[in-house]
């Protein structure tokens, strides 16, 4: 055999796994670019992927463009998914696995092997000289099946990766919502405590006049120190909470020191969205649980196919040779490798993966049940916040504030005293309170709500503000 014709089968097994195999870098930008659609047309924010020092220094000199000013819940998110550690982490692990799963749509490389034997006969020596190159002619047939099980996995690897960003977004906007909120009790704690020791200075003084008694000044005193504890604490979960965003955006200390919130959440929209059982199921189609269950499914039918074939025989090698030998001629041909089926008939594999295809089909079912109730809940828990919130802010707090005015009159007509006067302002900040923690729960079942519409269900709030309110009545 010429060299050409050796070397002509090598380079068209060569050139016919490049043009059948993918590419793995055009696969990994084809699933970021996805993943930014996704971003842009559900979230309404873009994710960055940094992969060089130059991006990393243009993120970061945007990030703190954006921290020049109270930050806002859209560059929080744009922050959370430009610069944070743990998203960029995400990004590079579905880089990762895109990766592995083109590479498994290749086909083994081939072996080539060179034997150079001799021996001594009558003192001459006789050499013999073997040339082999073998592959996988059982990879090449399975190439179609390979690829199209790739693609398989390449769709999964985008949904999920969807999924961690709508995860992560979600997480932004609790964070933010929890922060900002805890700020803003705080602030009205410091407000509550400056009046409560201005009543507790009032009662002292009046105490020493004579028109207080030791009982009245007492209660004065002790609001004033229940006044400063909850601000004690107010600023503590302020802390916590802000600390806890700082997290979720993976601020460096630098950054961290130069965060500053709103000084309150924004107001709630007029009115709740509408739900009928039309938009629950366009819901339901766009959630990405159940449309990473349906390709998983997808993936275990077409595998299906694959396993009747790999359970009987699972490898056939072909090996083109060449040997020559002193003084012989040229000896060309080849050898095949073909497993025999004597033991193991494939019954089982066949049986397991039939197996797993019926439960990846009821997983289908099930998480179409469960993302049919988290959504119906998500939805019930957003409009009871919105019509408690809307309670709270058009009537709780209007008839406590007149009712304070009511007493200021009857207190300036010397009709009612100091401590009725006192005692009305306590049971104000009660309604107060609650009014901002309902503000809270409503943004908080804001954000559970369009996370559960994408298919990752938030813990939905608790209903914190009646606690305030009990508490509020025991001390009027």
């Amino acid at each position: 055999m010429t060299r050409a014709s050796w070397i002509r089968p090598a380079l068209l097994l060569a050139l016919s796994s490049v043009l059948l195999a993918g590419c793995a870098g055009t696969a990994i930008d084809d699933n970021f670019r996805a993943l930014e659609r996704y971003g842009v047309d559900k979230l309404g924010t873009e994710p960055r992927w940094l992969q060089s020092d130059a991006d990393r220094a243009r993120m970061a000199a945007e990030v703190e463009r954006m921290l020049a000013t109270p930050l806002a819940l859209a560059d929080a998110e744009r922050i959370a998914l430009g610069y944070s550690p743990a998203f960029q982490v995400m990004l590079a692990e579905v880089a990762a696995d895109s990766a592995d799963a083109t590479r498994s749509a290749r086909i083994g490389n081939p072996v080539f092997r060179f034997e150079h034997l001799w021996r001594e006969h009558d003192g001459e020596r006789e050499l013999d000289i073997g040339r082999a190159l073998g592959f996988s002619l059982f990879d090449i047939l399975l190439l179609p099946a390979r690829r199209e099980q790739a693609e398989f996995r390449q769709q999964q690897f985008r949904l999920k990766a969807a999924s961690a960003l709508v995860d992560k977004v979600g997480e932004v906007r609790r964070a933010w919502v929890e922060a900002v909120a805890a700020r803003q009790l705080a602030d009205y704690r410091a407000a509550v405590a400056d009046a409560a020791e201005v009543g507790a200075e009032l009662a002292r003084r009046m105490q020493q006049v004579g028109n207080f008694s030791r009982l009245q000044r007492a209660r004065e005193q002790v609001a004033y120190a229940d006044a400063v504890a909850e601000l004690a604490r107010a600023r503590q979960r302020a802390n916590g909470s802000r600390e806890a965003l700082i997290r979720v955006l993976g601020l460096p200390a630098e950054f961290a020191q130069q965060l500053r919130l709103p000084a309150r959440l924004p107001d709630a929209p007029d009115r709740p969205p509408d739900e009928d059982a039309a938009t629950l199921q366009d819901e339901l189609e766009e959630r990405l649980d159940l449309r990473l269950a349906r390709a998983e499914l997808d993936r275990l039918a077409a595998a299906m196919g694959l396993t009747r074939v790999t359970s009987v025989v699972d490898g056939v090698h072909l090996s083109l040779q060449n040997n020559g030998a002193t003084g012989e001629a040229p000896q060309r041909g080849y050898e095949i490798e073909l497993p025999l089926p004597i033991f193991d008939f494939g019954d089982a594999t066949r049986a397991g993966a039939r197996a797993r295809y019926m439960a990846a089909l009821q997983g289908v079912a099930e998480v179409a049940h469960r993302a049919a109730s988290e959504l119906r809940e998500a939805g019930a828990a957003y409009r009871s916040a919105w019509a408690l919130e809307r309670h709270y802010r058009e009537e709780v707090v209007p008839l406590r504030e007149t009712i304070s005015e009511e007493v200021l009159y009857q207190y300036n007509g010397m009709l009612t005293g100091v401590f009725e006067l006192l005692a009305d302002g306590r049971a104000r900040v009660g309604a107060v309170i609650a009014a901002i923690e309902a503000q809270r729960d409503l943004w908080l079942a804001d954000a559970a709500l369009k996370t559960a519409r994408l298919g990752s269900p938030a813990p939905l709030p608790a209903m914190r503000a009646a606690a305030a309110v009990a508490e509020s009545g025991g001390g009027h």
